[in-house]
């Protein structure tokens, strides 16, 4: 194992470790934030909000 950090340095590892996951998180939260399911910053769409009534009315 220190081999491994003999040959990459550490702090460029963590940095680039580190930018890669914030990058990630930020598509998956705008991935997600582009349906309306998901979308926990604007109200649902009319749509959505009808299907969602059927589905518990068909529960019922």
């Amino acid at each position: 194992m220190w081999r491994m950090w003999m040959t990459f340095d550490p702090r460029r590892v963590f940095v680039a470790l580190a930018v890669f996951l914030f990058t990630l998180a930020v598509l998956i939260h705008f991935i997600l934030l582009s349906t309306d399911r998901y979308n926990w910053l604007e109200k649902p769409s009319a749509t959505t909000a009808s299907v969602t009534l059927e589905q518990s009315e068909q529960l019922t």
